[in-house]
């Protein structure tokens, strides 16, 4: 083994079939001037992946295949033993749905850590598919826009400013579909907290509030969205509701006053958004157009039920979250 390794591509799968041939692609095309491992931990796929995997294990001599029982996955627990038994000084996170975007990915999630020592962690950019349904594409592209410029890389950090909550969410923010962290303090600092669902927010407040930096790097993006299904959305949205629940967040009910108006502005702006999108067909556009509002229903019955239900029910979360159901 090379002492000499910078980083670990880490990605954790579970049928992870339709992306990954081309996320180990992208990730094999690299331009890079330092030594880097990718590290997988399959957690019992029973499609292709473990055949992609194995594919590529023949003609790549950094990838390195661990498998565990579905039983023994966590999000924060998988993360972190990952993190023990990497190489490289920085862990680079990825979800087995995340496609790095150009081949200079690598090079843009590691760079902050070479700008200052006090940058922990480092959250990239994610970009829709081109088919995403338009709610879920309009949000994607609105929360990262929010996190900072595309040409530059931002850097958050505690201070008094953060008594607003837009504010102290928006510096907090972290996601491990693309982010990156030092695994020093990964191993020996700051864990990741063993949590059913929002361990990388959590990460990230937890990051924050220690005193150190995070990092926004628009330029290392990914091809990422959740190719859900209409039935499946209430389900995906009660999944993030009751997690962020879990973790102590606060999470109003709305009424159905103030979901009917949410529903209409919704609609309504995704509708403006839709015609003029030039990267939807004419055909796309027709169909968002009539399906796209039902998503928003969804959107707002599967908040509602997150926000009502008793977050120590397994049993409600057994009927409800997506998450739970895809396992079985």
């Amino acid at each position: 083994m090379n002492d000499n390794i910078k980083a670990t591509i880490f990605i954790p799968t579970y049928n992870g079939e339709k992306y990954l041939r081309r996320i180990l692609k992208m990730i094999f095309k690299q331009k890079v001037d330092f030594e880097y491992e990718v590290l997988i931990i399959d957690s019992g796929s029973k499609d292709k992946t473990l055949d992609i995997i194995h594919e590529f294990k023949v003609k790549h001599d950094n990838l390195y295949l661990e498998q565990i029982p579905n039983t023994e996955f966590g999000h924060g627990k998988t993360r972190n033993y990952a993190a023990k038994i990497a190489h490289g000084e920085i862990v680079v996170y990825l979800s087995h749905d995340a496609v790095p975007a150009n081949n200079m990915w690598l090079y843009e999630i590691v760079k902050p850590f070479d700008l200052n020592e006090k940058i922990i962690g480092v959250t990239g950019k994610q970009s829709p598919r081109a088919k995403c349904v338009p709610l879920q594409k309009y949000e994607i592209i609105g929360a990262f826009r929010g996190l900072g410029p595309d040409f530059g890389t931002t850097v958050f950090y505690k201070d008094d400013f953060m008594k607003n909550r837009v504010y102290d969410d928006s510096v907090c923010f972290y996601s491990d579909v693309n982010s990156a962290a030092r695994r020093h303090y990964l191993v020996n600092v700051i864990p990741y907290r063993d949590v059913p669902y929002a361990e990388d927010q959590l990460f990230g407040r937890d990051l924050i509030e220690a005193g150190y930096c995070k990092a926004y790097a628009a330029r290392a993006n990914v091809e990422h969205s959740n190719d859900l299904r209409l039935a499946e959305y209430k389900h995906r949205i009660f999944d993030e509701i009751v997690g962020l629940r879990k973790i102590g967040v606060e999470v109003h009910r709305p009424s159905i006053k103030g979901v009917v108006k949410m529903t209409v502005v919704g609609v309504a702006r995704d509708a403006v958004k839709t015609v003029l999108d030039p990267g939807y067909s004419l055909k796309r556009k027709i169909f968002w157009l009539v399906l796209n509002p039902f998503y928003h229903i969804e959107k707002w019955r599967g908040f509602r039920l997150a926000a009502a239900a008793d977050i120590k029910d397994d049993a409600i979360f057994a009927k409800y979250s997506l998450e739970q159901k895809r396992i079985k």
